[in-house]
């Protein structure tokens, strides 16, 4: 059994340390878990505080999840990053009820063509299938379901459509926004602790059910040790939220962020906004999904799509800016 295979859908960049950092954030101001929205059709936010953190992973991490070999030294070196208060984001991912909406008042379609989970029972591997689409992404969803097969192009335009109808500017997270909010405070793999027996409390995970259903393998490398009740995506919110109010930040599907392609962290910006420069054909993507194997879904854990591609296990949610 081997690690998923990816054909070109996604360049995973998982990280390793260089120089260990102490990483508890210091808060600048506390965070309000009071949701708001700034019309009908606005998703729900929660502001998040100010703070430094320390982005990345240290080596023990990767060692201790089973990364392997070839994909560690991404999220290297760990460096102190500050965040300005001030930003709010997105309580869940823009859910498929918002998207459509979008669609019906602006008209525009995405277009068909979704990369996919796929198995036969022995293997787990990821394949592009023509024929699926936002609408129908090879499984059933209901409005509350976070929406899927989207590209980061798509994300973009959305949040475009999003700031002309709330006055204020929306747009996907920096990686280092996302990370910050995904941590809440914590400096372990994931903002519950680095158990795999407790995830399914926290997130819509690769756990025995999805084992049970596809015929996948339970031992621990590929499966977190835990029951979900979800085979594939989950209505947004089904789980607990993390300290900052934000649900689903680990699990359920990836998420688009700003950032574009680089082998690490070396030059990221060191007051959390987006690094706009290196292979920019293809976005940062955070948080793992209800798919993929326990090593990936950790919150300083780096991958990466393409830009106009689409994958049934991402989708994304907003910040709205300062």
């Amino acid at each position: 059994m081997h690690a998923a295979k990816v054909t070109r859908a996604l360049s995973v960049l998982a990280g390793v340390f260089v120089v260990t950092l102490a990483a508890a954030p210091a808060m600048a101001q506390p965070a309000s878990r009071t949701p708001f929205r700034d019309c009908p059709d606005c998703p729900e936010m929660v502001m998040l505080p100010g703070g430094t953190f320390s982005m990345g992973v240290p080596a023990i991490e990767e060692e201790r999840e089973g990364v392997p070999a070839d994909v560690r030294g991404r999220s290297s070196p760990q460096m102190r990053v500050v965040i300005a208060p001030g930003l709010a984001m997105g309580a869940r991912a823009i859910s498929r009820g918002e998207f459509a909406a979008y669609v019906a008042e602006t008209g525009f379609e995405p277009g068909t063509g979704c990369w996919t989970f796929v198995n036969n029972g022995a293997s787990y591997e990821y394949l592009e299938q023509p024929g699926l689409s936002w609408r129908d992404p090879g499984f059933p969803q209901t409005d509350d379901h976070p929406v899927v097969c989207v590209t980061w192009e798509d994300a973009n335009n959305y949040a475009a459509w999003l700031s002309r109808k709330a006055g204020r500017r929306y747009r996907l997270p920096s990686e280092a926004e996302w990370e910050f909010a995904a941590r809440a405070g914590t400096s372990s793999a994931r903002f519950w602790g680095d158990s795999n027996t407790i995830a399914c409390q926290f997130g819509n995970v690769a756990d025995l059910t999805l084992a049970s259903a596809l015929n996948l393998d339970r031992r621990p490398a590929f499966t977190f040790r835990c029951t979900d009740n979800f085979v594939y995506t989950a209505p947004g919110g089904s789980f607990r939220p993390n300290a900052f109010g934000l649900y689903d930040m680990l699990g359920n599907v990836w998420q688009w962020a700003q950032d574009c392609l680089n082998p690490s962290l070396e030059g990221q910006p060191a007051n959390g906004t987006a690094r706009l420069t290196g292979d920019c054909s293809t976005r940062a993507m955070r948080g793992g999904s209800w798919s993929h194997l326990p090593w990936y879904v950790r919150a300083g854990n780096r991958v990466r799509g393409g830009a106009t591609d689409r994958f049934s296990f991402a989708g994304f949610r907003l910040v709205r800016d300062r």
